[in-house]
């Protein structure tokens, strides 16, 4: 009987826990756990040039002197939740190379297939996905079922 229980506790705190509120009252949708850890390698990996907030680099839109964009913001602001998953995912893993870019597209986004693994790469866009209004997630996935 007291090994259910704790396995019952157990359980409920997990469930609590993926309702967790954070900042402004948002709850954080998600397994805490994966999103702790996209959290993680999002502000290892990926803040140098994305922004500690998502923010991306100034004029982000602005191709620089050598005809490279600045890295875009992963908040609402950006074009992030335009994208699919999967192409997310092929864009870090591999980079901006065909076919997720034009051949020859200049850019500094690295290729990170070998220092993240799969469930690294899909924990980040999990951790970037929670971070966007239920505004943003909705009219994403509007967009993305008229595909």
């Amino acid at each position: 009987m007291t090994r259910r229980l704790s396995v019952v506790a157990a359980a409920s705190s997990v469930a609590l826990l993926s309702l967790t509120t954070f900042g402004c009252g948002e709850k954080q949708r998600g397994d805490p756990y994966a999103l702790m850890e996209g959290e993680s390698v999002y502000r290892a990996e990926c803040a140098s040039c994305h922004g500690a907030k998502r923010e991306g680099q100034p004029d982000w839109r602005t191709r620089r002197p050598d005809g490279k964009l600045p890295a875009p913001p992963h908040d609402e602001s950006g074009h992030t939740w335009h994208h699919p998953k999967e192409q997310l995912i092929s864009i870090i893993k591999f980079g901006m190379v065909p076919p997720n870019a034009p051949q020859g597209y200049p850019s500094d986004m690295p290729a990170f297939a070998g220092k993240l693994t799969d469930r690294q790469i899909e924990n980040v866009l999990a951790w970037i996905e929670s971070q966007w209004p239920a505004e943003v997630m909705t009219r994403r996935a509007e967009m993305l079922q008229r595909r």
